[in-house]
């Protein structure tokens, strides 16, 4: 079935490239000279502020090393605490309201590392993602180490809220909530995120 024919039956438009109508292509990820913990998202002719991996970028991630990892990823889709955003954020892109029980594994020897997981969990480690601190009250899930997943290579590689000053992730690309918020209503799922130059 044509895309046309696809679009009409379901209501939903996408360009030729795979995109809702104003969705980003692509998002460009910059760090700031003289400091690579520091960065810029560019977004169509927009340039927000970001906070990276306390490492920087690399192009040899590894798990705890504490670096954005270089490349090309598309956004999977994320989630929201529902007591922080009472109404779903307005994203093309998936999001389903985050669980208490949410977690992400992080232990590369468990057979379900970076992969979202239901704690208590048997894994050796795992990252909660219904924090106090707030940096998982808005998560987009960037496709990093995901198809295939391999081993030590990292883990739980998202786009989030920054803390205050735009201090250093542990690997992920953040931002200011307003921002966050902002940036989800242009994209979808074809949009990528490129981090580095």
């Amino acid at each position: 079935m044509r895309r046309a024919q696809v679009a009409k039956q379901t209501g939903a438009a996408t360009s030729a490239q795979g995109r809702p109508p104003g969705a980003l292509g692509l998002l460009r990820v910059r760090p700031l000279p003289g400091d690579p913990t520091r960065g810029t998202l560019i977004a169509g002719g927009v340039v927000i502020p970001c906070a990276l991996g306390r490492s920087g970028i690399t192009t040899q991630k590894r798990e705890g090393d504490g670096a954005s990892p270089r490349g090309i990823f598309r956004l999977r889709g994320g989630f929201y605490r529902p007591d922080r955003f009472p109404v779903r954020p307005v994203s093309a892109l998936p999001l389903r309201a985050t669980r208490r029980d949410d977690g992400w594994c992080d232990a590369p020897q468990d057979r379900r590392y970076n992969r979202p997981i239901r704690l208590p969990s048997t894994a050796a480690s795992a990252e909660q993602l219904w924090r106090d601190d707030g940096l998982y009250d808005l998560v987009i899930d960037l496709d990093y180490n995901r198809g295939p997943i391999r081993p030590g290579r990292g883990s739980a590689i998202f786009l989030h809220i920054a803390r205050s000053g735009y201090r250093p992730t542990e690997g992920c690309v953040a931002l200011k909530p307003a921002d966050l918020l902002r940036l989800l209503r242009r994209l979808g799922p074809g949009t990528r995120m490129k981090i580095g130059r």
